[in-house]
């Protein structure tokens, strides 16, 4: 994949967009392999999502979750992939074997919705620069002419402009905003159309893609930057987002949103007293926040060598999944009462905030708690926040899971019915049957 190693391919990127002034801070890896480009990535304090289908020859997705990098088994097919518009910095494909110009470009039109305005596509391997490449890659050079030409013609309908061209490395950039789009679109074409206004352009749980260019929110001129700016990282991180600042997040304002920072600072802070494993830098890498609500959890966490996944769930009553990736942070869409696309054994520590609350009569409390096992490593621990009677139940079901388990007070002291029960799941094995017992069976 990178002849001359993964940091050496990204030291050839950095030439062309700037990886060093905290400008790019979000990345998807499509079809990530083994996703060395996003471990080196995080060496770059650069937040990388990687994804890759589940495969039958090569579990990719968990070799990169064992590495301690972010990923999810996923593909690009008929559904939108699980996370809101405008949500990367830049976007990357090598080699993915991704049919880019096929089907009316539709897979390179759900690049560009979960891209964000200015945002980057890389593309390297096949087709690129194929005149020079072509013998090496088996295939005839009026294949791969063919197949990069449609790649370029669907990249200027989107009103991409093509950066550069180098060695099997090319780079396209997303306008800031449709502005001279719309224009340059009467002029030349209408084809894939923009999709109408009232389409929700965050909903991608089970939502079917179409080829129809999803429109970035009106500007005034055209150097705006359509849905706002955004801070440079670290910066980003308690800087209020934009789509908090102009107000299209339900019931979430700025003053919401400094309250919910510093009370996750609070309640981080009485974790670590009450699981000191949790201030062990090394102790754990790989998190996830069940119920991540604008990512305070995770953005209080942020000076431990760890990444959280933090999920939205679809029955959440206000989507914030796309404010936590304007603070720079990455997650998913989930249904709790669904597997999670991982393997098992994926996550070191799980944060559950209101989640049996939320999914009370929904589905069965087992049958998460029961997910919950499949993904959490032994030795792994959970921290559940919830009302105490919920709390109580949940410490009788984990007591058959053979966790071991605690019930503690809320940090605002034991006159709160919210309660934390702090649980770790146990390495255990179930005992060899005896020779009795085989005869029996026998």
């Amino acid at each position: 994949m990178f002849p001359n190693g993964a940091n050496a391919y990204i030291d050839d990127i950095g030439k062309f967009i700037n990886l060093k002034d905290g400008s790019i801070r979000t990345a998807i890896d499509t079809g990530c392999g083994v996703a060395s480009w996003g471990a080196y990535l995080l060496s770059r304090d650069i937040l990388p999502m990687s994804f890759a289908p589940r495969d039958t020859h090569e579990a990719q997705v968990q070799f990169a979750l064992e590495r301690g990098v972010p990923a999810l088994i996923g593909i690009i097919a008929s559904k939108r992939l699980p996370y809101p518009s405008r949500a990367f910095d830049m976007a990357h494909c090598s080699r993915c074997l991704i049919p880019w110009g096929q089907h009316g470009g539709l897979f390179l039109i759900e690049v560009d919705r979960v891209l964000r305005p200015g945002g980057y596509w890389i593309l390297s391997g096949p087709p690129i620069h194929w005149k020079k490449y072509w013998k090496g890659w088996e295939r005839t050079k009026e294949d791969l002419n063919a197949e990069q030409t449609t790649i370029e013609n669907v990249a200027k309908s989107l009103c991409w402009k093509k950066l550069i061209e180098q060695d099997d490395i090319s780079i396209w950039q997303k306008p800031n905003n449709h502005l001279n789009c719309k224009v340059h679109r009467k002029r030349l074409t209408q084809n894939p159309p923009f999709c109408p206004g009232a389409q929700d352009a965050d909903k991608a749980w089970y939502t079917e893609m179409e080829t129809c260019l999803t429109t970035l929110p009106e500007v005034s001129n055209s150097e705006e930057i359509a849905g706002g700016e955004l801070a440079k990282w670290p910066e980003r991180l308690y800087a209020i987002p934009p789509r908090v600042s102009k107000g299209t997040v339900e019931i979430i304002t700025a003053e919401v949103f400094q309250q919910d920072a510093e009370l996750w600072k609070k309640r981080v802070s009485y974790y670590k007293y009450v699981n000191q494993q949790l201030g062990q830098a090394g102790r754990y890498r790989n998190v996830l926040d069940m119920n991540a609500h604008l990512g305070g959890f995770a953005a209080a966490l942020i000076d431990y060598p760890l990444w959280v996944m933090n999920v939205v769930p679809v029955e959440a009553k206000v989507n914030t999944l796309g404010v936590i990736y304007e603070r720079g942070l990455i997650g998913t869409y989930q249904n709790w009462c669904e597997a999670m696309s991982t393997y098992p054994r994926t996550y070191d520590l799980i944060h559950a905030d209101s989640v049996f609350s939320l999914y009370k009569d929904r589905c069965e409390m087992e049958d998460i708690l029961l997910e919950m096992d499949r993904i959490l490593r032994p030795e792994g621990s959970v921290i559940f926040r919830d009302d105490v009677d919920v709390v109580i139940k949940i410490k009788n079901v984990i007591d058959r899971l053979e966790w071991d388990s605690v019930i503690v007070d809320h940090e605002d002291g034991p006159h709160q019915r919210g309660k934390l029960l702090l649980a770790v799941k146990n390495y255990w094995t179930a005992p060899a049957p005896d020779q009795e017992e085989l005869q029996t069976a026998t």
